[in-house]
């Protein structure tokens, strides 16, 4: 199967995702551990990562106090999200990894002066991952640096929009993110530096996927280098699925949920494809007595919870995730090709895998996909 045949459903999700706006949100009413994408019943709630300021770091505000609360807020909706406790001091300034001589992952840049001090380490692109409203949330003026790197002459600033907390459009948005990375290092060589808010989601996650796709890591190999280079969690999971998105067709198959009472007064459910900090609401069914929502998705693992009357909870008559320490689990669902004849549901099982690899062939097939994928406009 040619790959490229893929192109308009990625183009059709990204058009989706793009417009849809998140918020941060408050914390969740239940514990939610993701890690790699999917939601682990035993992720290291007693890990502790921070990321502060390193070898570098912005001016400090004076307006200290509000910056540390919002700081506050952010990491611990990021440690609800990620299934670890993490930390990020926006008020520290910018801090970065080099993970490769040519590649860093880091946190955003806060004012136009961290781009001198990325132009000093040899940074050719700057590749930024954050929504506006992520940039809203600490007041990044993006605009201003934008300006300043066309005014450098020397240094790129590339914008590649990915929603924070959520690994469905992680995996949705990562083919067009790596083709506008690859594309961007073609044109510009030197060091790049990608980063999302706190630089431990999104970017290790796109920088890991380039790895894999274009420098020719085994996915496991890339992600140890990751590691022993900057503490973060890139969503494994995600970067599995997109890799056999782009290589299998892109199919999608009809999911039911039900939640059988007719009792309560509304009942809704998080999580899915459309992220922890939304939620859907289920149709109830008056003659069958119970509620429903029936939603088209890609193959893939989802995890999920319901809100009844206001509740989370999960259906004790659905699968289940195994309970962390704190006695919390969720519900879960696979999607996977319903026809038994089909080639793709082998390769992607296979790419699917603990360990998975590439062949050759494979890998000139992905690069000849990220070569061919469109342009958008961000």
């Amino acid at each position: 199967m040619n790959c490229l045949q893929n192109l308009s459903s990625f183009r059709s999700y990204a058009v989706q995702f793009h417009g849809f706006k998140c918020n941060l949100r408050k914390p969740f009413p239940c514990s939610v551990n993701l890690m790699g994408g999917i939601i682990l019943g035993d992720a290291p709630r007693s890990m502790v990562v921070t990321a502060t300021s390193g070898s570098t770091s912005s001016a400090m505000k004076n307006d200290s106090e509000p910056e540390e609360k919002k700081s506050e807020i952010y990491s611990h909706n990021m440690t609800e999200a990620m299934g670890a406790v993490l930390t990020y001091r926006h008020e520290l300034g910018m801090n970065y990894n080099f993970i490769r001589p040519d590649l860093i992952v880091g946190s955003c840049l806060q004012t136009p002066e961290d781009i001198d001090k990325l132009r000093k380490i040899g940074v050719k692109t700057i590749f930024c991952l954050q929504q506006d409203p992520d940039l809203e949330y600490f007041g990044v003026d993006i605009g201003a640096i934008q300006d300043y790197a066309k005014e450098c002459g020397d240094i790129e600033h590339i914008r590649a929009r990915i929603r924070d907390f959520d690994a469905f459009d992680l995996r949705m948005r990562l083919p067009a993110v790596v083709s506008k990375l690859y594309k961007a290092v073609n044109r510009n060589g030197g060091v790049t530096y990608v980063h999302c808010t706190a630089g431990l989601g999104r970017a290790p996650s796109v920088a890991m996927a380039y790895m894999f796709w274009v420098q020719g890591y085994k996915l496991s190999n890339a992600h140890t280098e990751l590691l022993s280079k900057r503490f973060c969690f890139p969503k494994l999971e995600a970067i599995k699925n997109a890799t056999a998105d782009i290589l299998t067709d892109l199919k999608e198959e009809v999911v039911t949920l039900t939640w059988e009472d007719n009792k309560c007064s509304a009942v809704e459910v998080s999580g899915l494809d459309f992220g922890w900090g939304q939620r859907m609401p289920l149709k109830f069914n008056e003659e069958l007595g119970s509620w429903t929502l029936k939603r088209e998705l890609p193959e893939g693992r989802y995890e999920y919870k319901y809100i009844v009357d206001g509740e989370w909870t999960y259906n004790e008559y659905e699968l289940v995730t195994t309970p962390n320490k704190d006695g919390h689990v969720n519900n879960f669902l696979h999607v996977v090709d319903s026809d038994p004849n089909s080639g793709c549901g082998a390769v992607r099982k296979r790419l699917t895998s603990d360990d998975p690899d590439l062949t050759k062939e494979e890998r000139m097939k992905i690069r000849q996909f990220l070569e061919s994928y469109p342009d958008d406009e961000e």
